[in-house]
């Protein structure tokens, strides 16, 4: 379930994943888009710091200066002498109680504001907590603007100003009581100390700043940084489209004429404007296609050149090797009245003669796959009637090197769709060259199926294949003893066509090897034609080689020990189990796999070879 979830998530995200990795100038766009909204919100964060900052700093200062003539003007009217008379009673202390003057004090402080700054006067004592369940005791509270003096005014303020002496300030709000209609909370700075009133008894006055215009002027900030943020951000982005689209534009069609050039539209090339980099590039660009249009070129001419040269010539040397063989054949028939030197000479002129129409048949064939002329007949055909043809053929020469060819897997149908005629010049070469170079040993010859893959597998015991010849010995005219002529044998092309065969049904021809422990020849074909392979039922490496019994002997005495742990009782270190040996059927095929690949060729120390030797020897 979690899998199916997964996979549901992910199939939507597919197509943007997928157009992600494939265009490069939405990456360039994405990341300019990225990291210039990350540079101005930086920025914003840093410019929105800096204002702000300013603005409170000025407002403090001029709060501070405001709040200083405030408090001076009302400690002077506090202390100064009572007046006898005079033209305001409410300027004078005669006839005035406490209360009375605070509130014309408030009243006459808060006149100069103008809406600058309210004023609260809280009696002393007013810091202390209220008693469980009580209201806050608050005695001779006054303020003006219709201000809520306990809600404006913090009670941490209110502490630091009844238990200490100087100003003090802070950030608030100013709440307004309900005579003020629905009017909201406003932020404020609030500016605090303790004086003394008429009769010489302290109360505390406050100064409330708001801070309205401030915060407009932060909020217009805040919007003018944002718009353009964000004009600058979708800015950037369209000029790095721009930018970047001039670059892709040309990559991109580079990119196509490339691909058109590689399936072989020689002709394809590149319009080019201007005279910048992009211009030479694109003129580079087509200096290289063209000068690869003619070496091309020139390879085909010389490759059909040579391709006829090798048809004409096999054709040409037929007339006259008929010729020969017809004159040959008269000698070789009356040898018996020749002396022995010239009956042997005859017979070694018939043996060249086969072998040398062997050579012109070979490279005619090889000469069709050069050209792409090989045709493939295909039909459903069973394998075992192959390989039984094959071997009976191939049972004289068997006898005469003292082998025996043993089948396995025979006992089901081995069905695939092939040329019958290829796939037994296949097998005959590889059972006759089993049988050459087996000295005398077994050759096993096995059939599997699996899957949509048959496969056919040659083994002999003789004297194998050294490390890097697994690779090089499907090489036309390729000789494992360079310094040996070749005298005896076939034609040298017998392996290369071969593989060609192989490739012509879509199938692989492989190889492994290993000194003195012989050698074993895969072919691996499709079931169905023109069906991709992916896996062959037969592993290359034999089971019986000698990396495979050191492996199962190791596995054999790890079994062992595990028995007798068990029964004398357990291990504190067990052995843990070994991985699959690698070579498994179910291992997936390269896509790209040649002849050859996957072969692995197992070096043979000199002792244990001399050792075998010896054996083989008794």
């Amino acid at each position: 379930m979690l899998r199916l979830c997964v996979r549901l998530v992910r199939r939507p995200l597919l197509p943007a994943v997928r157009l992600w990795r494939r265009n490069i100038q939405l990456r360039v766009v994405a990341a300019t888009l990225l990291m210039s909204l990350a540079v101005v919100l930086a920025l914003g964060f840093v410019v929105i710091a800096q204002v702000s900052k300013g603005l409170l700093d000025a407002k403090e200062e001029a709060a501070q200066s405001q709040a200083a003539g405030g408090f001076a003007v009302a400690q002077e009217k506090a202390n100064a002498p009572a007046a006898v008379d005079g033209p305001d009673a409410t300027d004078n202390k005669v006839g005035l109680d406490a209360s009375t003057w605070m509130n014309s004090l408030v009243k006459q402080l808060a006149s100069g504001g103008q809406t600058a700054f309210e004023v609260v006067a809280l009696g002393a004592g007013t810091g202390d907590p209220a008693p469980p369940g009580g209201a806050q005791g608050v005695r001779g509270a006054r303020a003006s603007g219709n201000v809520d003096p306990t809600a404006s005014v913090p009670l941490e303020l209110r502490r630091a100003v009844n238990h200490a002496t100087g100003t003090f300030k802070t950030f608030s709000e100013i709440r307004y009581t309900a005579g003020a209609g629905d009017k909201a909370p406003e932020p404020a700075l609030v500016v605090g100390k303790r004086l003394t009133d008429i009769k010489g008894d302290p109360y505390d006055l406050y100064y409330l700043f708001p801070l309205t215009q401030e915060e407009e002027s932060l909020n217009l900030v805040k919007s003018t940084i944002a718009t353009a943020g964000l004009f600058v951000v979708v800015l950037l982005s369209a000029i790095a489209w721009l930018v970047v689209r001039q670059i892709v534009t040309p990559v991109r069609m580079a990119a196509g004429i490339a691909e058109r050039l590689s399936a072989g539209r020689l002709q394809e090339r590149m319009k080019v404007t201007g005279e910048d980099d992009i211009a030479r590039l694109g003129e580079a660009f087509n200096k290289m296609a063209q000068n690869l249009q003619n070496k091309i070129q020139q390879l085909e001419e010389l490759s059909r050149m040579q391709r006829r040269f090798v048809s004409d010539v096999s054709h040409e040397l037929r007339t006259p090797l008929t010729t020969v063989r017809m004159a040959a054949d008269v000698i070789h028939d009356a040898r018996v009245d020749f002396d022995p030197v010239t009956a042997r000479s005859a017979e070694l002129l018939a043996g060249q003669l086969d072998r040398f129409e062997s050579l012109l048949a070979d490279l005619l064939e090889i000469s069709r796959f050069d050209a792409g002329a090989a045709a493939l007949e295909a039909e459903p055909i069973d394998l075992r009637d192959v390989v039984r043809r094959v071997i009976d053929g191939a049972e004289p020469l068997a006898e005469h090197k003292g082998s025996r060819i043993r089948v396995l897997g025979d006992t089901q149908p081995v069905i695939a769709e092939a040329d019958a005629r290829r796939v037994e010049r296949v097998l005959r070469n590889l059972v006759v060259n089993a049988v050459e170079h087996g000295e005398g040993r077994d050759v096993v010859v096995r059939l599997a199926s699996a899957g949509g893959a048959v496969s056919v597998a040659v083994r002999d015991y003789g004297v194998g294949l050294k490390p890097g010849e697994a690779t090089r010995v499907f090489n036309r005219f390729w000789r494992a003893d360079p310094a040996r002529a070749r005298t005896t044998g076939g034609t040298g092309l017998g392996l290369s066509i071969a593989v060609e065969d192989a490739r012509l049904h879509g199938g692989w021809l492989q190889a492994w090897g290993e000194p003195g422990g012989g050698s074993q020849f895969r072919l691996t074909l499709p079931r169905t034609a023109d069906e991709p392979l992916r896996g062959s039922p037969i592993p290359l490496e034999p089971e019986d080689s000698r990396a495979n019994r050191a492996r199962a002997a190791a596995d054999a005495a790890a079994a062992g020990a595990d028995g007798r742990q068990q029964a004398e009782g357990p291990d504190r270190s067990p052995i843990p189990p070994r991985s699959p040996v690698a070579g498994a059927q179910n291992v997936p095929a390269d896509p790209t796999a040649l002849p050859g690949n996957g072969s692995r060729v197992v070096a043979r120390p000199a002792e244990q070879a001399a050792q075998e030797d010896r054996t083989d020897g008794r």
